[in-house]
């Protein structure tokens, strides 16, 4: 039996950016569902999506592209077999995602209305397309606790872990991309992809979820 595929977005994102991987994941009689991960803290979104994928009858795999990365490495679920990193966070403990965005998404960032006692956090419309290559119009903002919160430590370090390195990203650098892959000692492909490859490379970045569901 194959692992089933739990896909986890990134901040200022939604679920969408995974549509037409699932669409090739279920092709090959995948089950992958994508999680609107709730974007208000690093360790409440990890609970969140621990919750989600202990619901899961069977071994799972956890898809998560960029914040969501950090947030898939600090799940704690016994039937998770595998992470893959989608020009993702793959984070230490302590780490933070502030500390490894490149200058120029820090420069974007801006602060919005209040919620839950907190200032939400965007990215600039007119820096929008260029830092996170989405749609400004489906912009999700994320509270602090999304990006300043320092990381558990992490699964990778218990579990296997593919990683897709976007080598054009504007939000988590290419470099930034292949130190994480390394160290956590990850199976790589580089595709010549911008932030929003899960995206604009469907297709590859579905093979190497297939790949993580096949071998765990």
């Amino acid at each position: 039996m194959h692992a089933a595929v739990l896909l986890v977005h990134g901040a200022f994102g939604e679920t969408s950016v995974w549509a037409d991987v699932i669409t090739a994941l279920r092709r090959e009689g995948i089950e992958a569902i994508a999680a609107a991960n709730p974007l208000s803290g690093l360790s409440s979104d990890a609970t969140y999506v621990a919750s989600l994928a202990r619901a899961f009858d069977g071994p799972v795999v956890l898809a998560g592209h960029d914040y969501g990365g950090a947030v898939i490495g600090g799940v704690d679920a016994p039937n998770v077999v595998g992470l893959v990193y989608v020009a993702g966070f793959a984070l230490a403990a302590g780490e933070t995602c502030v500390g490894q965005l490149a200058p120029p998404v820090l420069a974007a960032l801006r602060p919005g209305v209040v919620r839950g006692g907190a200032f939400e956090i965007s990215v600039a419309s007119d820096r929008f397309r260029d830092v996170v290559d989405g749609e400004f119009a489906l912009q999700r903002p994320v509270l602090p606790g999304a990006l300043d919160e320092p990381a558990a430590a992490p699964l990778w370090a218990r579990v296997p872990s593919w990683f897709v390195v976007a080598a054009r990203d504007g939000f988590v650098g290419a470099a930034a991309q292949r130190r994480m892959a390394a160290r956590a000692g990850s199976s790589v492909v580089e595709l010549d992809a911008t932030h929003g490859v899960p995206r604009t490379h469907a297709a590859e970045v579905a093979a190497e979820v297939l790949l993580a569901a096949q071998r765990t």
